[in-house]
């Protein structure tokens, strides 16, 4: 080569015979920085949860007493030695004071199906070339995990490392014992990001004498068909999407079924257009599928009704057009045509929520066929055979084969007979 270039060439061992410089420069820059990643973990000392149990969240049932508290960026520092939150995980800190005479497990599933074991987030502060300083990360992960089982009269208490939550925590803790089922809901604040005020806001949008209380099936029924069968644009000049889905409960039950079937609080700026009495939804949750993106969505508004005391949620059940691969960061998607399948299939996967007592369906929306649509925002058109899917909830385990029907528009009764009809046709 000319030019005074150094040659570069292969010999047979396959390595290079000269290497330039530069390249040298470079190689032993990075690996004076593998060597410094290696030292940027230090074990901190002898955990100090003081702060956590100042503002951890408590309740008691039937002689097993649970409290937890969200652990801020601060406490993870502090408490792991690195930044946990900023990888996307929320560590949260959980104890259980067992006073029953069973021994309890902590069903880490129950508090979120997607949750990280300890080795899989310490795996995420490795670094090249660290076995020593990789294999404490792992020890010290480790020791913070909560601990199973709860032996009866000990208490237990450790880290569970969740997908985040933002504003307010939904945090499921389930304990199971011998033939004995111990379910407990928290609402814990988000130190990072503080919203309780907001919370309370929404909760407690209503003063008592603003709530119609209804103490029959029928008289429920008649006031769900009597809402609004969608909401609108903020101005209340056009149509939004369909209310097609009501939830009746406590706000505890409720709550947990969404987080048991891996629904987590998720809005987005589009979802802010729908108004219902004149708002915008008071939550919205999203569930998350393969590639962890979302595949439908709650809109939720609490309605001015209640059911024997219990809370009445109406619910947009939707999902964009295209699915999964309808998303695009930053874009409002148009609503997938076919509501009813995705109400349909929501209701089916509350169902294996373990917190479903009865069910049935109202009218309300209208119906709009296939060639004639019925328009909503963003440009989005859809289909409909008018129903809205209803379902209560009670404390969990319920199980699914005595889920109760109820007989108000017998919609299932009547896919049933189609399908006999079809059945038979067919068979001539």
């Amino acid at each position: 080569m000319s030019g005074g270039m150094t040659r570069w060439r292969y010999p047979s061992s396959g390595l290079p015979e000269r290497a330039p410089a530069s390249v040298l420069s470079i190689l032993l820059t990075l690996f004076v920085a593998v060597l410094g990643g290696c030292a940027t973990w230090r074990a901190p000392g002898p955990m100090d949860d003081t702060a956590l149990r100042a503002r951890a969240v408590s309740e008691s049932l039937r002689g097993v007493h649970v409290s937890a508290a969200v652990l801020s960026s601060d406490d993870s520092r502090r408490i792991t030695g690195a930044d946990v939150n900023g990888a996307g995980i929320q560590p949260v800190w959980v104890e259980v004071r067992n006073q029953t005479r069973q021994t309890l497990w902590l069903l880490n599933a129950g508090t979120d199906p997607d949750y990280f074991s300890p080795l899989e987030v310490a795996w995420t502060f490795h670094t090249p070339l660290a076995g020593g300083s990789n294999a404490a990360i792992d020890t010290h992960f480790e020791s913070l995990a909560f601990d199973n089982p709860i032996p009866p009269g000990a208490t237990r208490d450790g880290i569970l490392f969740t997908n985040p939550y933002y504003r307010v925590r939904v945090l499921n803790i389930d304990l199971l014992g011998l033939r004995e089922f111990f379910p407990f809901t928290l609402f814990m604040p988000v130190p990072d990001q503080p919203a309780t005020e907001e919370y309370e806001r929404i909760v407690s949008r209503y003063t008592e004498t603003d709530y119609v209380d209804l103490q029959d099936l029928t008289a429920l029924r008649t006031a769900l068909e009597r809402l609004p069968c969608c909401a609108t644009n903020a101005q209340g000049s056009a149509p939004g999407d369909p209310v097609n889905f009501v939830l009746v409960g406590e706000t505890d039950n409720i709550a947990a079924a969404l987080v048991r079937r891996g629904f987590r609080m998720d809005r987005r700026p589009f979802d802010d257009a729908q108004r219902l009495f004149g708002r915008q939804p008071d939550f919205v949750a999203r569930e998350a599928g393969q590639g962890s993106l979302p595949t439908h969505w709650l809109r939720i508004w609490i309605a001015p009704l209640r059911y024997r005391g219990q809370a009445v949620f109406l619910v947009q059940a939707g999902r964009p057009l295209g699915g999964r691969a309808g998303i695009r960061e930053g874009n409002t998607p148009a609503l997938h045509p076919d509501v009813d399948e995705v109400r349909n299939l929501q209701m089916q996967d509350l169902l294996y929520s373990g917190s479903a007592a009865s069910l049935g369906f109202v009218e309300g929306v209208g119906a709009a066929d296939i060639e004639h649509p019925r328009n909503s925002l963003a440009g989005s058109r859809y289909y409909t055979d008018g129903l809205r899917a209803v379902m209560f909830f009670e404390i969990r385990p319920q199980a699914m084969s005595e889920v109760r029907v109820l007989d108000w528009v017998p919609a299932l009764k009547l896919r049933e007979a189609a399908a006999a009809a079809e059945h038979r046709h067919a068979g001539q």
